[in-house]
C-alpha cells in the first residue's frame, strides 16, 4: 500500500505544480483541464482552463492536485505536507523557498528529533513541514537524558 496526498487549489493548480516542480526537481506527469475532461460542460467556461486533476513525480513520491470548481473548493486545514530530507542544508534551502511570501508557523531550526525542522504555509495555502532528522538512536538517547 502507498498513500500521497492530494491538494485543492483556488484556481492555480497549474502554477503552484509548476513552483513546487523547480522546488523539489520533480516533474509534472500528468495534467488534465476541465476543458480535456468529460466534465467540459459541466463546469463555466471560465473555469475549464483550470486543472480537474494533475500528478508531481518527485525523487519516490508523488502529489496529486486539483482546483475543485469555487463552490467546492475549501481552504487546507487539518493537515501539513511533509516533506523529508537527509541534508540540513536541503531542508533549509526547501523551507526558505516555501516559506516566501506565505507563513512561517515554526523556524527553521534545530530540534531535539530533527537536525532541521521548520513549518510553514505556502503563497497557495498548502501547510508544509520541512524535516531533515536525527538518526533515530540519537533521538532516543536525548529522550532518555531529558527523562532523568
Amino acid at each position: 500500500m502507498q498513500t500521497s496526498t492530494h491538494l485543492t487549489f483556488n484556481g492555480n493548480c497549474r502554477e503552484a505544480f509548476k513552483w513546487y516542480a523547480e522546488i523539489f526537481g520533480g516533474t509534472i506527469v500528468f495534467a488534465m483541464t476541465y476543458g480535456e475532461s468529460p466534465m467540459a460542460t459541466q463546469v463555466a467556461v471560465d473555469w475549464r482552463d483550470k486543472i480537474a486533476h494533475a500528478r508531481l513525480d518527485f525523487g519516490r513520491g508523488y502529489i496529486l492536485g486539483a482546483d475543485p470548481p469555487p463552490n467546492y473548493y475549501r481552504a487546507a486545514a487539518g493537515f501539513d505536507v511533509m516533506v523529508a530530507v537527509s541534508e540540513p542544508e536541503e531542508a533549509e534551502r526547501i523551507f526558505n523557498i516555501l516559506a516566501r511570501d506565505g507563513t512561517i508557523r515554526m523556524p527553521c531550526g534545530e530540534t531535539f528529533w530533527a537536525r532541521r525542522f521548520g513549518m510553514c504555509v505556502d503563497r497557495f495555502g498548502i501547510p508544509w513541514m520541512v524535516n531533515c532528522e536525527k538518526p533515530l538512536d540519537a533521538v532516543a538517547a536525548s529522550a532518555r537524558r531529558a527523562a532523568g
